[in-house]
């Protein structure tokens, strides 16, 4: 394992990966590939179906977050981004180009894992460059009714997701969990997104799910599920946090915070995120020479990798 000191390391992908399928919402098949970039690129979209123009997985992008989190910059639109960004937030991976060829990110099974398998194939690069963290100093608060998020200072990156359903097969779930590689992947990875099969025609009415199935998605009917036995018994409190984690890596650096999500959802995640980038007096940046510890331990290590510029 890498020292503390070589984890502080900015990171990129050794190699690169791809693969295609397509978009849980619009149903339109696309290929993705992820590229390695240089320190300090963060993690960029590139649409090749548009002479590469470039999407910053980052806050200020943010488009509309209707059942899905999509970027847009010039009006240009990148859809459904929150369950890659999971996986390469987690995998500890700072800088990444991602080229895609449509609107949207392929859905595959529903979950992370497709991805995390991919990053596992592309390998880490350590670069020559620090991290960057963001580190929480103030907390702030944002609430619609009953739901409401927060993220408050903490030495590390910890997060509490609580979800409260009336479904039988769901009712009340929480997690939390102190985010890494190895947590993401043993707790969160596996974890697929979930609908209602009562509200599949309301939904396909506005342009919604056109892609999903029951091979992408847990499908719920009344009182049970449709299509299978669950990966995890509160798979559904999984996912949530998994969307989460997807939709907090669009503050674009590691995060040194504790975040609390009740009943909340895409829509209040993307709020926290653009009040908190607003708001220069509620955080700062550290290096990584600042960080603790165990904010270093979180990233993601591989032995006998050389540093690259």
């Amino acid at each position: 394992m890498l020292s503390s000191l070589a984890m502080a390391n900015q990171t990129t992908i050794q190699r690169p990966v791809e693969t295609s399928g397509i978009g849980l919402h619009t149903a339109v098949k696309s290929h993705l590939r992820l590229q390695p970039a240089p320190a300090d690129t963060g993690i960029v979209f590139r649409r090749t179906d548009l002479d590469n123009f470039e999407i910053e997985a980052h806050g200020r992008n943010v488009a509309r977050v209707s059942y899905a989190t999509s970027l847009m910059k010039k009006g240009v639109l990148l859809s459904t981004t929150e369950h890659l960004l999971a996986a390469l937030y987690a995998s500890g991976l700072d800088n990444v180009y991602i080229d895609i060829d449509a609107i949207e990110v392929p859905i595959l099974d529903g979950s992370s894992q497709p991805f995390v398998d991919m990053l596992a194939c592309a390998g880490v690069r350590r670069l020559r460059r620090p991290r960057r963290y963001f580190k929480v100093l103030q907390p702030l608060e944002i609430a619609e009714g009953d739901r409401r998020i927060g993220i408050y200072p903490s030495s590390d990156f910890t997060v509490h997701c609580l979800v409260d359903y009336t479904h039988p097969a769901i009712g009340r779930q929480e997690i939390e969990m102190r985010v890494s590689r190895e947590s993401f992947e043993s707790r969160l990875a596996r974890a697929r997104t979930f609908g209602f099969l009562a509200e599949v025609e309301r939904l396909r009415a506005v342009d919604l799910i056109r892609g999903g199935s029951l091979e992408n998605a847990i499908v719920l009917t009344r009182d049970g599920i449709l299509n299978g036995e669950l990966r995890y018994p509160d798979e559904f409190g999984r996912h949530k946090t998994l969307d989460l984690i997807g939709d907090l890596a669009l503050i674009g650096r590691p995060l040194l915070a504790r975040v609390e999500a009740h009943k909340a959802g895409h829509a209040l995640h993307t709020q926290l995120v653009s009040h908190l980038l607003a708001d220069t007096s509620l955080w700062m940046e550290t290096s990584s020479d600042e960080a603790p510890e165990e904010a270093h331990s979180a990233d993601y290590s591989v032995a006998g990798v050389p540093a690259a510029d």
